[in-house]
């Protein structure tokens, strides 16, 4: 995973919606697909490529798996956008 990953990952505004949504704190995929007109299945695809991009990571509790934002790649990303500024 790089900043090419993170950066197609949020192309998607489903996806951004997603990472928006994370920033109150972590969710389970059920509580992010309650939010949505969309199937489990499409859900847990965009789940998979945020994680894939290394934008979100997974804690399953129990029989739940709860997502939240991965905020170091998130720095990365902040950090090479503050690079082109200088």
């Amino acid at each position: 995973m790089g900043l090419k990953d993170s950066f197609k990952a949020l192309s998607d505004p489903t996806r951004q919606e997603i990472l928006q949504m994370l920033t109150k704190g972590r969710m389970s995929a059920g509580d992010i697909g309650a939010h949505f007109d969309m199937t489990g299945a499409t859900i847990s695809h965009h789940l998979n490529t945020l994680k894939q991009a290394g934008l979100v990571e997974d804690i399953r509790e129990g029989k739940y798996i709860y997502y939240e934002l991965n905020m170091s790649v998130i720095e990365e990303m902040m950090g090479w956008f503050l690079q082109l500024k200088k």
